[in-house]
């Protein structure tokens, strides 16, 4: 039994990666599930160009919140620190500064809600027709920005407070609302595109009155008080401001290289761009499934460091690499044997297929690549090491803009898909190299750092 007992303790940390996982694998998955239906029920209107509306403007919120995603990150490190040292005061403060960034920024989006708009379609340069219902989809779904970007925090809490069946709850009842009133407000009442933006702006309001009633419910569990001192406290303030510009400059890096991505493709004609389109969802479908055991050692690393537990960090790193590591040969082995017939439900132009299969190698070779960039994301942002963070993609950027330019005309579309692969690829071993370092200097936590009892 006593031989026994590290194996068990190593699977007992196995359980708890898993029961962290598995809802944020399934809200995550539920996100192009909800992309799906908007575009059926706004394909089925009898014009094209309702479609499209609905594309540009969902683009913008797309981009936007994507940004945003360090009011996630950021929180979900921090708060789960706070849960490891049992300082749940700390826990309430970080969601407090979370909600009034959320805020200040939502305000800052409605100010701006004309030159913004403008902007985006200035720089999108869609038909008249396509501007036009674009820029009435865009004017109402403005007004959902304070819900949304409450209900990105208030995520990224419930992960750092190790409850991720709530932030399933309050992500799959956003998407299920909107899906219900998209049906009703657009195909039911004939709205169109207006029904489309209300039936989200209606959905995130409901999903932050649902977010705040789980937050008190959690409050309640875990003793401790909200005191304005704590949110105002400048030197805990400015701590959080810089996590979140370290995530904030990050994302925007990975969204600039996608977007130049998709700007190269493009120039190599319509075909290839719809071939990359299609690949691209495969990229998207793995970032999301590994994305939940990056959330996971988020909260569990965070919560190990947190606590002063050496130990439990080293399990919790093990397990979640574990995890990530099985589900990327689990998606080689998917995208393998099935990716021939994805790339043929995803579209039935034959041509845009015949250029899909040609590069859809690189697409299951991806996961083993990429897979190591994702986890030690979820490693560095739980340890709240965010400057490595950034200071990687950074790198990946800058190696990957050359790439992309220089390889695209000697190896053509295979150039382009060497640079992605090679973004994955520094993101992972640059990461891994600076992990390496810190172990080496003893590791994220001092060997004779008291534990929290």
């Amino acid at each position: 039994m006593t031989r026994r007992s590290p194996l068990l303790r190593e699977w007992a940390w196995h359980r708890r990666v898993w029961r962290l996982a598995w809802p944020m694998v399934v809200s995550n998955l539920s996100v192009p599930l909800l992309g799906a239906v908007d575009t059926a029920v706004i394909g089925h209107l009898p014009e094209p160009h309702f479609l499209g509306a609905v594309a540009v403007g969902a683009l913008i919120f797309n981009t936007v919140y994507f940004g945003c995603n360090f009011l996630r990150m950021g929180t979900t490190g921090l708060t789960a620190q706070a849960f490891g040292a049992r300082d749940f005061d700390a826990a309430r403060a970080t969601l407090a500064r979370a909600l009034l960034i959320a805020l200040v920024l939502a305000v800052a989006l409605l100010a701006l809600q004309g030159p913004i708009g403008w902007l985006a379609f200035y720089l999108v340069e869609p038909s008249e027709a396509v501007a036009g219902e674009g820029m009435r989809y865009y004017f109402i779904r403005i007004w959902a920005a304070p819900a949304a970007l409450a209900n990105i925090a208030l995520v990224g809490w419930f992960i750092g407070m190790q409850n991720t069946r709530a932030a399933l709850v309050l992500l799959l009842t956003v998407n299920g609302i909107n899906i219900v009133l998209d049906l009703v407000l657009v195909l039911g009442f004939g709205l169109a595109v207006a029904g489309a933006a209300w039936a989200t702006v209606a959905a995130d309001y409901a999903g932050m009155i649902l977010g705040a009633a789980v937050t008190a419910r959690l409050a309640r569990r875990h003793r401790g008080r909200w005191r304005a001192g704590a949110l105002l406290d400048v030197a805990a303030m400015r701590r959080f401001l810089g996590i979140n510009r370290d995530i904030f400059l990050r994302t925007l890096l990975v969204v600039t290289a996608f977007a130049l991505f998709t700007t190269l493709s493009a120039r190599q004609g319509d075909v290839v761009l719809a071939a990359n389109a299609v690949l691209l969802n495969f990229v998207i479908f793995f970032n999301f499934a590994f994305d939940g055991f990056a959330f996971a050692a988020e909260a569990l690393t965070g919560r190990a460091l947190g606590a002063r537990r050496r130990e439990d960090l080293s399990r919790a790193i093990r397990a979640c690499l574990a995890w990530c590591l099985l589900l990327s040969l689990l998606s080689v082995a998917v995208y393998g044997l099935a990716g021939a017939p994805i790339v043929r439900v995803l579209t039935d132009l034959e041509d845009v297929r015949a250029v899909a299969y040609d590069f859809l190698p690189w697409l299951i070779a991806m996961p083993l690549v990429a897979v190591w960039g994702i986890f030690f994301d979820g490693v560095f942002t739980g340890t709240t090491r965010t400057a490595h963070m950034r200071n990687n993609m950074l790198l990946a950027f800058v190696v990957f803009v050359p790439c992309a330019w220089l390889l695209r005309e000697p190896m053509g579309n295979h150039g382009l898909w060497l640079a992605m692969t090679l973004l994955y690829a520094v993101r992972g071993i640059g990461l891994g190299a600076v992990y390496a370092r810190i172990q080496r200097r003893g590791g994220f936590l001092p060997a004779d750092t008291p534990r929290v009892s």
